[in-house]
């Protein structure tokens, strides 16, 4: 299994959008991943309150099932470093 990132359905905007930032941060670093496209309202985003306690995003799911939500700029910093635990 592979992590999961959960973004808003915006990711075909490219640039400053943090989704994408995210997203693209996973590409590059070569884990395997699963795209999670919630819904664009935040009313709507049942799980990632669940999970998260918030219902913003980007948010990435760890194969154990823990998942990891925080700003977009410190996601992408901890992916480039190789903080996130890798995919098995």
């Amino acid at each position: 299994m592979a992590i999961k990132v959960h973004t808003c359905p915006n990711t075909w905007i490219h640039g400053g959008h943090p989704c994408w930032k995210v997203l693209k941060a996973v590409q590059d670093s070569g884990v395997p991943f699963e795209h999670v496209k919630e819904p664009l309202r935040r009313s709507r985003r049942d799980a990632v309150q669940e999970h998260t306690g918030q219902r913003k995003l980007p948010a990435i799911e760890l194969e154990d099932g823990t998942w990891v939500r925080e700003e977009s700029k410190e996601l992408v910093r901890r992916i480039q470093a190789g903080e996130l635990p890798p995919a098995a």
